[in-house]
């Protein structure tokens, strides 16, 4: 039992936002030293891109300095703790994809119906990037040319 609860508590933990890398990407104090955390289900656009710059604004006056919960589902091929982020009750995840300000990642949570949806309502409303007609998802703008 024991064993259990450490593992359930290994999964999950508190800490302050003391770094926004890109709208997608924060880092979170735990254990002493800041842990890059990539946010799970969503793909914000990149910095170079267009709405890059706003995506990491509108996360950084969501959360920075900011005490969050991290539910950590994995760990990516960089080395990121890949995670839903939580400020209070708010999810800060579905936060970024309801304000158009980062697009549901299909391809790492294809069953999300909730960022599905999200998306969803965020192009309908044309709110944030989906005010440009010709966003690129930033999976195509990363590719090589």
């Amino acid at each position: 039992m024991l064993t259990l609860l450490l593992l359930c508590a290994a999964l999950e933990f508190e800490g302050r936002v003391v770094e926004i890398v890109d709208g997608d990407t924060v880092g979170v104090m735990h254990d002493g030293r800041a842990e890059r955390i990539r946010l799970h289900g969503i793909d914000a656009p990149e910095k170079r891109q267009a709405y890059g710059r706003r995506a990491q604004d509108f996360l950084g006056e969501m959360i920075f300095k900011q005490t969050v919960r991290v539910v950590v589902r994995s760990q990516d091929r960089y080395g990121r703790t890949v995670a839903d982020l939580y400020l209070g009750r708010k999810h800060v995840n579905h936060e970024m994809v309801r304000a158009g300000m980062a697009w549901w990642f299909r391809r790492y949570a294809p069953r999300d119906q909730v960022l599905r949806e999200l998306e969803e309502e965020a192009r309908e409303a044309g709110r944030g990037l989906w005010a440009d007609p010709d966003a690129t998802a930033p999976w195509n703008f990363r590719k090589p040319r």
